[in-house]
This record gives C-alpha cells, structure tokens and sequence, in this order.
C-alpha cells in the first residue's frame, strides 16, 4: 500500500520549508528569510495519529516570467499532481495578497482537498487576517506559527481527514506484487517486456524513458501476479530534468507496494555507488530483495567472470548478503526463467512463520554453541522469543537486560536463524525485550 501524499505549496518567503521542516520533525529544508531559497521538490516522511504519509516541499509559485520563477512553478504543479492532499501556507502578517489568489487559480485546478494554513500567527492581534482568506473559497484557514510550533497539531488533524481510503486488499493476499528499481537505463523496462513476454512497456536507450510506476497483472504457472514497472532513479544532486526526480519518490511508493523488489544492476557497466543507495531503500523498507545483473550477454567473459562479478556484489552489498543474484539478459532471454521461481521462492520466505517450538530450539542451540559474551561481569541471558509478524520476519526475543545485547551477538543470532530456517531473499528483523516488558 502506497502512503497518501501531502505536497506543500504557497508564494515565496510564506514559510512552507520551515512548515515541512516541523512536520517531518527533522531539519530537512533551508530555512533561510529570502524568496526562492527552496528551489526544488524536498520529499520528507511523517506521522501523526498512527498514519504515515510523505510530505512534499516545493519552492514558491509565482506567476512571473523569469526562468527561475517558472521553473519553481513548473516544480510545484507536478508536485500538486502527485499530491492527494495540498497544504497551502499563506502569511498571516502580510494578509492575503495577488499572488496568494494567483496559486488559489492554480489549486483550483487541481480538484484536490485543500487545506490553509495561515502562517506567522504567534499574536492575538494577528488573527484579524485570518477572516481574507476565508474569500479564497479552500475551505477553514487554521492558525498556525511554523517557527513556534503552535496550531501544527490541528492542521494534521485536518490534513489526515483527507486521506483517500487506501483499501490495503488492493490485491488479494495471494498475488505476490514485485517492482524493479535501478539507476537509469539499467534495462528495468525491457526486463518487464522479457517477463511478460510481450511489449507492454516503451522501450529506449535514452536514460528516464519511464517516467511513471506501470501496474501489469499477469499469470505465471497458475499462479498471479503484479508488476510494477517504476521510473529510473538517479543520484538526487545530479537529477537535472524534472520529471526524473519526480520519479525518486514514486519509486519509493512502488516499493511500499510491493513483496518483492528486483535490484536491477546493468552488468555491461558494473557498480556505481548510486546502486547502493537504491538498493538501501528496498532494504530499508523491509522488502524481499533479488539482486538481478542485466545485459549479461554484452559482458565479454571467461569461466571465473561470473564468481568475480558476484563476490564484487557482495563486497558493495553486505547489507543484501541475504539477497540471491540472478545474471539475465532482457535482450535475448538468457536465463529469464529463473527470475520467476526465485520470487516465488523469496516471497514465500518473506511471509515465512516459523513453530515457536522450533524457534526456540534454534536459539537454545545457537547459545550453547557461542554463549553471549559478559559486558562488565554481567552476562546476557535470553529466555525464549517469539515470532510477531512477517513481510519482514520479526522476532521479539526476551532476556535478562536489552542493554547488554551486542550487535555483533545479534548478527551471530540472525545468521543461526538463516542457517536454520533459510530466509533467502528477506530481511529478518530481531526485537530484544527485557522479560517483564510487554
């Protein structure tokens, strides 16, 4: 299930970064008393009430002509597209202006739920401004200091009631949703072609062909599935064209979306860094992950190319050791047939629930083989654990103290459960709890 996305939008200088900066709870955006400091969409994850949701922040709309205007604008607009609710900030000092009627044309639009948020309101006597915007026809305009803090619980509270109802039965439990992620012209479409076995996808050799995440229901050996194809991602400092790093964050909503998540890696170039940092975000989110080396039939080779490419996948990727690598070619098919079983085989591991009988023999063995080292002269002692969810993996497992448990103990505990149980393809994730919490 993708996250509802909220875009951020306003005239200049109104404090839409400083807005975006106290709902993500971290200082992301410039905040600097300048028009036009925030040039660029910045994307951002927050809570509140238990719903998670992106947040985008866009530069100011204005309606002049100078290049750098229309670019901020044309940054804005895709981001209202993108968005399922827009927070549009306006200045609760200076009142309502030209330009703040000029963006309310443009949300118009739109036709998206839109919320007003009045701005620098830290006074009682600057709520006298608050009544202009009422004449907007966007609805209630909430009072709020973005510098102080002060309304920003109420204007959550107005934001998350327009949340589209995400149905989390999107598909049903047994279609496994798998989506392909990789920099730009690492061949993701014509894998989706290869896969489905028919021209579904425009294919190019221009990098950023795709600009938008695809979804392909098919049926493979009588079981279904869903594709989702998503944009090429590129280093976000070096993403020039707009629509490309509009991609970066539908990439990352496709992922959300899926079970299993193929790093599409181009083998006629190698690694580059950005292919870890793309490959973070699957991993990040939980996901099953196969690593898959595409273009292997331009790759001029001999017997050990093969075992050399591989053991530079996991020097680059330690934190995908759990990760199966798959070398295909898209273009003649070579080796197509293995991506198909192998998410199957990570997807069902994914989902894997393991006897809590047998859990617990595993880590009673593990401790007898290698007991936990003592910190101080007090030692570590775990009791029994448990398995609470899957899609990732969880175990909560209790002891005597959670301050004494080493990383490196817990990564021996992980591998002996991956030893024991398999878990190819997926995180799995170890909870440490004192005995008496609940």
């Amino acid at each position: 299930m993708s996250l509802p996305v909220v875009a951020i939008v306003g005239r200049p200088n109104v404090g839409k970064s400083t807005i975006f900066n106290r709902i993500v709870g971290e200082r992301v955006a410039i905040v600097e008393d300048l028009p036009g400091v925030t040039r660029d969409r910045i994307y951002g994850e927050a809570e509140w009430l238990g719903q998670r949701f992106n947040v985008i922040d866009t530069g100011g709309i204005d309606l002049g002509d100078e290049p750098l205007l229309v670019q901020i604008r044309e940054q804005a607009e895709l981001a209202i597209e993108e968005a399922d609710v827009i927070l549009f900030i306006v200045d609760g000092r200076d009142g309502l202006t030209g330009s703040d009627q000029d963006v309310a044309n443009i949300l118009y639009r739109s036709e998206k739920p839109v919320v007003i948020g009045v701005n620098k309101v830290d006074n009682p006597e600057r709520k006298d401004n608050l009544f202009d915007f009422y004449s907007l026809g966007l609805g209630e305009p909430i009072p709020i200091s973005g510098a102080h803090g002060t309304g920003i619980g109420d204007l959550l509270e107005e934001i998350v009631k327009h949340f589209p109802n995400r149905d989390t039965s999107e598909y049903d439990d047994s279609v496994i949703r798998f989506c392909l992620i990789g920099r730009p012209n690492v061949g993701k479409s014509s894998l989706v072609n290869a896969i489905l076995g028919r021209e579904r996808v425009i294919v190019s050799n221009i990098p950023g062909t795709t600009r938008d995440a695809i979804d392909t229901p098919f049926k493979a050996n009588g079981k279904d599935y869903v594709i989702i194809d998503t944009a090429g991602m590129r280093k976000r400092g070096k993403i020039y064209e707009k629509t490309e790093k509009y991609s970066v964050l539908r990439a990352e909503r496709a992922i959300e979306r899926s079970d299993v998540v193929l790093v599409v890696l181009n083998g006629e170039e190698g690694i580059i860094e950005q292919d870890k940092r793309i490959a973070g975000y699957a991993h990040q989110a939980g996901r099953a992950v196969i690593i898959v080396v595409n273009k292997w039939d331009a790759v001029e080779k001999d017997e050990r190319t093969m075992d050399q490419f591989r053991r530079k996948i996991r020097d680059h990727f330690q934190f995908l050791s759990y990760a199966p690598i798959v070398f295909v070619s898209a273009k003649t098919k070579q080796k197509m047939h293995q991506l198909i079983p192998m998410i199957d085989r990570v997807a069902e591991n994914h989902s894997l629930r393991v006897k809590t009988s047998a859990l617990n023999e595993c880590l009673a063995d593990a401790v007898a083989i290698t007991p936990p080292p003592s910190d101080k002269g007090r030692r570590l002692k775990i009791f029994y654990a448990t398995q609470v969810g899957v899609k990732p993996p969880t175990f909560v497992y209790f002891c005597n103290d959670p301050e004494l448990v080493h990383f490196s103990y817990e990564r021996y505990l992980e591998n002996k459960l991956r030893e024991a149980f398999g878990f190819i393809g997926t995180p799995i994730k170890l909870i440490a709890r004192k005995r008496n919490e609940t």
